[in-house]
């Protein structure tokens, strides 16, 4: 038996890149579907931004003539320059559980690193740490994944290290369960915060909602927190402010207000939180198909607000380095928790995904009652 590896280059091609995931998570009840119209934009070189700033490969595997795997292979120029680093990336890696399958993916995905001039490969990467599906799943393969996070089978942690990957770096994800014993618990932490945000807010802080129909000036007052608030991260590369554009635009229409937060002082944006609703919740019903009967669960949740969901991620939390350790956390974390409680259905938050060595944020999220329950993972593998 043979394994055939073919670089992708047309529409026809990256439509089946995109549909090999059914083969693989066929039967597995935990699997979201993505929408695929929108996978298919993510890896069209005229539709997403991230291609003007990178170099892209799209690899797909085939066994006996049968699709087997997919993978990209990709330099981030943007990611280079701002870590003074020579790094390849490879993502979006799929596989039959089978060893000469996934090591012939991992082998082109080598090559076209060697052949860019790069001294170490990582990955899974779908593209950068500011996209969907960054890491390996390696620990909570029980549950489903939320919006924006990444699955697959237990077997690809031996298809990768079996090729010689070895760990860069652990993402952790922690899980809040918001029932009344949890409530209460909210209300005794309130307690607890409301003299600390009332004094940030004395010092002239202020915080607010983010205004949904004035969002491209919000958009702007978010992406300088942003690149300015995770700058020291690993891992981390500046967004462009198209990049962000893009990303901002596809949460605008499902963002609950009540959980999107800006803090400001005399006018200037300082520290930004965002919850989102949990769409996989919808996505699962949907299949993949934006024409399904999840599309009638899109619409009624649209018109209650999404207040009315019962999952959420809180996808991030940033204060500027230079305004941290001034309460700044403690008026987010207040606000955000009572609103969480006052204007939603809420059942669970996500806190994803959270660096294995941010003991502030960790610390944080198990002050607010969250429990590890999930890792992922970076390979690197030496060129």
């Amino acid at each position: 038996m043979s394994v055939e590896i073919r670089e992708i280059k047309d529409a026809k091609g990256r439509k089946e890149f995109i549909k090999f995931r059914w083969k693989v998570y066929k039967g597995d009840k935990n699997w979201v579907p993505p929408i695929v119209d929108e996978d298919l934009k993510r890896i069209d070189p005229e539709k997403n931004p991230f291609f003007k700033h990178a170099k892209v490969k799209l690899y797909m595997a085939y066994k006996d003539g049968e699709p087997a795997g997919r993978i990209s292979a990709h330099i981030d120029y943007n990611y280079n320059n701002f870590h003074n680093e020579k790094v390849g990336f490879f993502g979006f890696f799929e596989s039959i559980n089978d060893k000469e399958v996934a090591h012939a993916l991992l082998n082109k995905a080598v090559e076209f690193a060697k052949q860019e001039g790069m001294t170490e490969l990582r990955g899974p990467a779908s593209f950068t740490s500011n996209d969907d599906d960054y890491g390996l799943l390696i620990e909570g393969f029980d549950s489903p994944p939320v919006i924006g996070m990444t699955y697959n089978p237990p077997y690809y942690i031996e298809l990768l290290e079996s090729f010689g990957f070895k760990k860069a770096k652990d993402l952790v994800a922690y899980l809040i369960t918001i029932d009344d014993e949890y409530k209460k618990f909210i209300r005794h932490l309130e307690r607890r915060l409301k003299p600390l945000a009332e004094r940030s807010k004395k010092w002239g802080y202020s915080i607010r909602n983010v205004d949904l129909n004035n969002i491209e000036e919000e958009i702007k007052k978010i992406y300088e927190i942003y690149n300015e608030a995770w700058e020291a991260n690993w891992g981390f590369v500046p967004f462009t402010y198209e990049e962000f554009k893009h990303v901002g635009d596809s949460f605008k229409d499902f963002a609950i207000p009540e959980l999107a937060k800006i803090v400001e002082y005399k006018g200037e944006p300082v520290a930004f939180g965002l919850v989102i609703p949990d769409m996989n919740i919808i996505l699962k019903k949907m299949g993949g198909k934006i024409f399904s009967i999840g599309l009638l669960h899109l619409i009624y949740h649209k018109l209650t607000k999404f207040h009315k969901i019962a999952g959420s991620r809180l996808i991030t939390l940033g204060i500027k380095a230079k305004y941290r350790k001034k309460g700044v956390d403690s008026l987010l974390y207040y606000h955000m928790m009572k609103d969480a409680i006052d204007y939603t259905n809420l059942k669970y938050c996500e806190i994803s995904w959270l660096l294995e060595d941010n003991y502030l944020i960790i610390r944080a999220s198990k002050f607010m009652g969250g429990k590890h329950y999930k890792t992922y993972r970076i390979y690197g593998y030496e060129l």
